[in-house]
């Protein structure tokens, strides 16, 4: 566990492609997704809390602490991410973001993240895999919250990358998997019913 991390977890998704509503607590396994991403977490970080907006009750059972945006509109993760920057100032020096539909990330991956920017002091660090970046898996220095608060208010532009490629990032590639002879990404994301169908056959192939 890295004590001095806070992990934020963006569940504030519109999941369009879902028909709307919380991805997150969609069933998966006999629990829901966000069960699955809060199990792989939380042992990894110190303080924990998700990003959200509307009624917090709806993630009462988890009895984490929920973030609502702190900047109008809907400005999408980078919003979320400024809201665990604020939340996490008085307790950590960084933060780490995961994405709460994604239920198989790697068990290791905040502390992969942390051992590269110990080489890069106020980097941002950002998972990668199969040659694609994920920016909402990433640590994010404390410093950075005056800087991101004025590009969500200032500009026109709410893409992660975006604000990312702006400061200084490193890269921290992950392995594929392999299911079945198949390549899997271990950053697999659930957007659509054949993702949630998807997912059940790899919990599946991941039990003993």
């Amino acid at each position: 566990m890295n004590r001095d991390i806070a992990g934020i977890i963006l569940a504030g998704g519109q999941s369009r492609r879902m028909g709307g509503g919380d991805k997150s607590l969609l069933a998966l396994g006999g629990r829901c997704v966000l069960d699955h991403v809060v199990a792989r977490l939380a042992p990894q970080v110190g303080p924990l809390a998700l990003s959200a907006n509307g009624d917090p009750t709806r993630f009462a059972k988890f009895g984490l602490p929920v973030l609502a945006d702190t900047v109008e509109g809907y400005a999408g993760p980078l919003a979320g991410i400024l809201a665990g920057l604020e939340w996490a100032s008085m307790a950590c020096s960084v933060v780490v973001t995961v994405a709460g539909d994604t239920p198989f990330f790697p068990e290791d991956v905040v502390g992969r993240l942390a051992a590269v920017v110990k080489e890069r002091p106020g980097a941002i660090a950002v998972a990668s895999s199969g040659g694609k970046r994920h920016p909402t898996f990433a640590l994010w220095p404390l410093g950075l919250h005056d800087p991101l608060r004025r590009f969500l208010v200032n500009e026109d532009n709410r893409r992660v990358f975006a604000f990312i490629e702006r400061h200084g990032f490193v890269d921290v590639e992950f392995p594929m998997w392999n299911s079945g002879g198949h390549e899997i990404d271990p950053f697999f994301n659930i957007n659509t019913p054949d993702d949630l169908a998807e997912a059940e056959r790899l919990l599946q192939t991941m039990r003993p």
